[in-house]
């Protein structure tokens, strides 16, 4: 019997319905796990850093802490950027580092179950595909969900760490 219930509970929390914090890029809608989420702000004006990405826009300083913003539009080459009234920033808390990423806008909280969660499209060599944990359908719409730690870990943005020491040392030292 004690075998039964062990396998009934681990059915359970494998079906148990995942939360991400839904957003558009152009005409996409995306998805982050809610739980790196800290909170959801107004886009506002950045202090750009010379010899920066482009999909870098700059740091804000958040209650004294110096807060790298990228632009998932720039990053993900989504179209024509503009920054208006829907414009957000999500700073987000993964690996031990706060970031800030803008988006179109956010849509809402939802709970996608596992089995409405299929693997990304191998779509080979041309397009990297790693950051996507996979694609969620929710009311017959197409949920592209992103697994951010890795997007904030990826090599080509460790230049964020490098940029918030260099900008940390420079304010120190005026």
């Amino acid at each position: 019997m004690q075998t039964t219930q062990g396998t009934v509970v681990q059915q359970l929390a494998t079906e148990a319905a995942s939360e991400y914090l839904t957003f558009t890029l152009g005409s996409e809608s995306y998805g982050i796990d809610i739980l790196k989420v800290q909170e959801i702000r107004g886009y506002d004006c950045v202090t750009r850093i010379a010899n920066t990405p482009a999909f870098i826009k700059g740091v804000i300083n958040l209650r004294g802490v110096i807060v790298p913003i990228v632009d998932l539009r720039i990053k993900f080459n989504v179209g024509e950027v503009t920054y208006h009234e829907f414009t957000v920033v999500i700073i987000i808390n993964v690996l031990n580092k706060v970031v800030g990423i803008v988006v179109d806008g956010v849509s809402d909280v939802v709970a996608l179950p596992a089995q409405s969660i299929k693997p990304a499209p191998e779509l080979g060599a041309s397009l990297d595909t790693r950051y996507i944990t996979g694609l969620g359908t929710l009311n017959d719409e197409m949920l592209i969900l992103v697994d951010i730690e890795k997007l904030i870990g990826s090599d080509e943005l460790q230049i964020v760490d490098s940029t918030v020491e260099n900008t940390q040392k420079e304010a120190v030292n005026l």
